[in-house]
């Protein structure tokens, strides 16, 4: 299917031009059947004798009801544009004109009607002119029609079929995002929702997010031009039957969309095409999709701004948009959205940085680019943005900029050496002291950034060199220790003994990393080989013994014993039985 608005002329020559097309009537209500006006957006569809199937979307023109057109136009690929005959060039062709071409509308036929009342060459040569210089080209194929007559209604198919085989294909498999431009209830039903659906593929049974909070609704039922389907794939008038949405609670200008593929924003950065960014008023109306927003406008370069949106819209790289003052009913120009997830602008000459910046964007998402931009950033929110990734994560979901990363990883041996200089009894720092003094956001970024020399252990970032390295003051006093031990290898100094050789509890500790001394229990310290030495004394009593016939054979006091046969119990050196006796497995 393919989908075109209708555009261009005040009056009820579009909707007659629709009708005789279709057979279909636009105008939905009744008074604007009597009065002959477009008040609101009217949908009709035909099959044309080619094959292909056309819908619809008739616009209003009067100046009243833009932001209806607007609503109808932002979603749609192509146009019919109509003006008449006997009229020629109205102020409202010209404002849906700037519309098409703002948001870069590249299709369309021109159908110039009434041809019937007057001659329609000098009509058709001045809406020529006036489409010459926007998007539409000046190559836009001219059709005369009658619509009542029916007068040139076969030459404006052809036209329309010429038109439409031009036109991009849609990308069936891309996320969707349905913008709302119309909700109403069906009793037994539910809400119903309708849209252009612009790209991807929405299915019964297929699970939508809803606008503004954390959660989605299911497919219930899909309708395309009016008869239901089990999908509809993009570009396609759809209406889709939701779960579980009470009525009025979405609008026009909402969309529903695919679940985690979107990044709702109320904060964009954006190129300008038309009035000059520092021309724009403070406050003007962003139209994208079916949507109209005030926003706030900070101008940043010459055609490059930031807009601070009253309420957040699900915005990619490269959306476009237009710009609108309605107090001086001027359309401004179209933006092309860069970045849905600008830095802030805190510092002084942020903003001029933050120009430079963007001159060098044009809107096409490019990871690459992105990454250079970044630094870091999780895959899914780069997808969410908009942005294709073809590239693997380095660890988890984190992409990762070669260069940002050669530069962290170089400085990594500086911030080892420097925490290790001011806390010389620890192997290495923490990963949360590197993660922070790196300015990584993940403890995983830590882990894959360690290389050798360097390595992980116990949570802590040390080189394998210096895993063992104490201070020289420590080196004396263990050898004082050793001394000790080696003559009475079971009684462990006590605190005052600690405490005259300056081995506090961090000492202690640090040594026990090094493996020179094994801690038993707090304030308990033995060499590595008096462990050994304890089994194998142990393993000369008669079995199973006692704690007390333990501590006599070797030497000891139960400050001692107690603690060195539990953790000899741990290491399976000993077992425990149940009356409290041990023996040597």
């Amino acid at each position: 299917m393919h989908v075109v608005a209708t555009a261009g002329h005040v009056d009820h020559g579009k909707s007659t031009l629709v009708q005789a097309l279709t057979g279909m009537q636009p105008d939905r209500w009744a008074e604007e059947r009597r009065r002959g006006l477009t008040i609101d957006l009217g949908f009709a569809w035909t099959t044309l004798p080619t094959g292909p199937t056309v819908a619809f979307v008739d616009v209003p023109g009067h100046e009243r009801f833009v932001p209806n057109m607007l609503a109808g136009v932002g979603p749609v690929p192509a146009a019919l544009f109509v003006v008449a005959a006997d009229e020629g060039w109205m102020p409202q062709s010209a404002e849906h004109l700037a519309a098409l071409h703002a948001l870069d509308v590249r299709h369309a036929v021109l159908a110039v009607t009434r041809c019937d009342l007057a001659d329609p060459e000098p009509a058709g040569r001045a809406a020529q002119a006036e489409l010459a210089g926007t998007s539409l080209g000046g190559d836009v194929e001219t059709v005369a029609v009658a619509a009542p007559a029916e007068h040139g209604l076969d030459r404006l198919t052809g036209a329309l079929d010429r038109m439409l085989a031009r036109l991009p294909a849609a990308d069936p498999d891309a996320p969707v995002r349905l913008w709302v431009d119309r909700s109403f209830t069906v009793t037994g039903s539910g809400t119903v929702v309708t849209g252009t659906l612009a790209a991807g593929r929405i299915r019964v049974g297929d699970e939508l997010e809803l606008p503004g909070r954390r959660r989605s609704t299911g497919v219930r039922a899909v309708q395309s031009l009016g008869h239901p389907v089990t999908e509809a794939d993009a570009v396609a008038r759809v209406a889709v039957n939701l779960r579980g949405v009470e009525a009025g609670e979405l609008r026009r200008g909402d969309a529903v969309r695919t679940p985690g593929r979107f990044r709702p924003s109320e904060l964009v950065d954006v190129r300008v095409h038309g009035d000059p960014a520092g021309t724009l008023p403070g406050t003007i109306m962003l139209h994208v999709g079916s949507a109209g927003v005030p926003v706030r406008v900070r101008p940043l370069g010459t055609d490059t701004a930031r807009l601070r949106l009253d309420h957040s819209l699900p915005l990619r790289v490269g959306d476009r948009g237009l710009l609108r003052d309605p107090g001086a009913h001027h359309v401004s120009g179209g933006v092309t959205v860069l970045d849905v997830s600008p830095p802030p602008m805190t510092r002084r000459g942020a903003a001029a940085a933050r120009a430079d910046v963007l001159a060098g964007l044009d809107g096409r998402p490019d990871e690459r680019s992105e990454l250079r931009r970044r630094g870091l950033i999780r895959r899914a929110d780069l997808e969410r943005m908009g942005v294709p990734v073809t590239s693997a994560p380095l660890t988890g979901d984190w992409l990762v900029d070669d260069t940002l990363w050669a530069e962290v990883r170089a400085r990594l041996p500086a911030v080892v050496d420097e925490w290790r200089a001011g806390h010389p009894l620890e192997p290495g720092p923490p990963v949360d002291v590197v993660r922070q003094a790196l300015g990584l956001p993940d403890r995983a970024l830590v882990h894959a950034l360690v290389e050798p020399p360097l390595t992980m252990n116990d949570g802590r970032v040390v080189r394998a060199s210096d895993a063992a390295d104490l201070p020289p003051h420590m080196t004396d006093a263990l050898e004082q220790l050793r001394a000790d031990l080696r003559e009475h290898p079971f009684v462990a100094p006590d605190h005052a003994r600690l405490t005259a050789l300056g081995l506090g509890p961090a000492e202690l500790a640090a040594a026990e990393r090094a493996g020179a001394l094994v801690r038993v229990a707090p304030g308990v310290v033995l060499l590595p080989e008096n462990i050994a030495e304890a089994a194998a004394e142990l393993a000369l009593l008669p079995q199973p013994f006692t704690v007390a016939r333990a501590r006599t054979a070797l030497a000891t006091t139960r400050r001692v014993a107690v603690p060195l046969l539990e953790h000899l119990d741990q290491a399976g050196l000993t077992r425990r039985l149940p009356d409290d006796r041990r023996q040597v497995p």
